[in-house]
């Protein structure tokens, strides 16, 4: 190796030192900015603020963007006396759904209708559920343990728009049997 390569060695050798100070000092100048503009109680406020943006959002899904979804909770019983069908209609959706019309049908396994019950109802509002008598299916003297099916038609209106929904579950094996049917989210 020749003089000039060993000078120009030494000459980078030297000015990668300088870099390096200069780059340690802007590290400290920005720590210490850091530690003067963050504190404690800075965190804590950016906390809430970030939270309470979170708790806005959901609020704003929630009730204010459109959308629809409807579930209806099936409860099955069967027993000495016969069979219990008890229906719960919940409107998930963030606006009143319209000319609702649930029927409620059980079905032996030779595909003949055993019983049937019709609900109707103007409305329902958002974020509301109903059950209750008119939302029963009884069926007296129909044989136990045996194999059924109940099916769910559901038919409503929500803003112009008509919206069907159907559902069937095979029941008959247990006393005792639990389904939730949803439809799909419907963004408008």
């Amino acid at each position: 190796m020749g003089l000039l390569e060993k000078l120009k060695g030494e000459e980078s050798i030297e000015e990668r030192d300088i870099d390096s100070q200069v780059a340690h000092e802007v590290l400290e100048k920005i720590e210490e900015g850091a530690r003067r503009h963050i504190s404690p109680t800075r965190v804590i406020f950016a906390s809430i603020a970030v939270m309470l943006l979170l708790a806005t959002s959901a609020f704003v899904l929630t009730w204010i963007v459109p959308y629809d979804r409807v579930s209806v909770d099936v409860v099955y019983r069967q027993g000495g006396p016969g069979h219990v069908v008890l229906v719960e209609l919940d409107n998930k959706g963030s606006r009143t759904i319209e000319d609702i019309d649930l029927h409620i049908r059980f079905i032996d396994s030779n595909g003949i209708e055993v019983a049937r019950s019709i609900f109707n109802r103007d409305s329902l509002p958002a974020h509301t559920s109903i059950a209750g008598d008119d939302l029963e299916l009884l069926v007296e003297g129909a044989s136990v343990w045996e194999d059924y099916t109940i099916e769910i038609l559901l038919n409503y209106e929500y803003y112009g728009g008509d919206r069907s929904e159907r559902w069937t579950h095979d029941v008959g094996g247990w006393t005792m049997e639990m389904f939730v049917d949803k439809s799909p989210y419907r963004f408008l």
